[in-house]
């Protein structure tokens, strides 16, 4: 199957950048535009793996969709991504943190909006500051001497028919292609402290993919950050305007959290 052509707004290379997401309008995020191939994932299914490529789609039935509200839905999908997790990777502990919903819907707020631009949420900084906020100071020293690594689990609520999310093969991604990211007033809280990343800079040898139309029981689960240097990471993601979705095709609707697998 050919891959599609789409536009992909990668950072300017050597621009480190602000992001504020609770108003966009605010940020400095200097963008150079490119076009690029964005292939099917389903159409190589045995290609890809978690430890070669830093991500996986994952398939398997979830009872995220059906929540009754809101406050089930993220409980839902905490418990389940970090059951996910500790599955893939053997960790022997899991924590999660910034479940959001995500919506291109008329009316969504700032904080709500897919990001259209390769990025990579978070780094060692933000999961230092996650992990002290959330064990005893001594627990959280002790895990972090240890190897961990941040995990994101994306799932749509509904099929994806526009505005789908892209990823990056990571062993594609230089150290070189990442540029600081401060983001402000991210994951929901206008108020909440700086949070660390990275933005991509365009290198031609990035290959992205997508899961055309995905489906509520598929998940894509990527890493962003791992205390193994050797590790494939730094999954760079971005929505982006599919240039087959049909005219007036439905909002999408998707749920994301950020998980902490340490390893013993």
């Amino acid at each position: 199957m050919n891959p599609v052509m789409a536009k992909l707004n990668y950072v300017v290379r050597g621009e480190s950048a602000v992001f504020n997401a609770a108003n966009r309008a605010e940020s400095y995020w200097p963008i150079e535009e490119h076009v690029v191939p964005i292939h099917d994932l389903r159409a190589v299914p045995g290609d890809l793996s978690f430890d070669r490529n830093g991500f996986v789609l994952w398939k398997g039935e979830s009872a995220v969709p059906g929540a009754a509200s809101e406050v089930e839905m993220k409980r839902l999908h905490a418990e389940e991504s970090e059951a996910l997790v500790k599955r893939l990777t053997g960790a022997d502990k899991v924590i999660s943190f910034g479940t959001m919903l995500r919506t291109d819907k008329p009316g969504a707020g700032d904080g709500n909006l897919p990001a259209f631009g390769a990025h990579v949420d978070y780094g060692a900084r933000t999961v230092r500051d996650f992990t002290l906020d959330q064990m005893p100071e001594e627990e959280a020293e002790r895990r972090l001497a240890g190897r961990h690594m941040l995990i994101n689990i994306w799932r749509p609520l509904k099929t994806v028919e526009r505005t789908p999310l892209a990823l990056c093969d990571a062993s594609t991604v230089l150290r070189e292609d990442l540029f600081q990211s401060e983001v402000r007033g991210g994951l929901g809280d206008a108020r909440r402290r700086s949070l660390w990343g990275f933005n991509l800079a365009y290198n031609p040898d990035h290959r992205w993919y997508y899961a055309p139309h995905m489906q509520p029981d598929e998940a894509y689960v990527f890493r962003l950050f791992d205390s193994d240097p050797d590790a494939v990471q730094f999954t760079g993601h971005s929505a982006f305007e599919d240039p087959t979705s049909a005219p007036g095709a439905p909002p999408r609707e998707s749920i994301e959290i950020r998980t902490i697998a340490y390893l013993s």
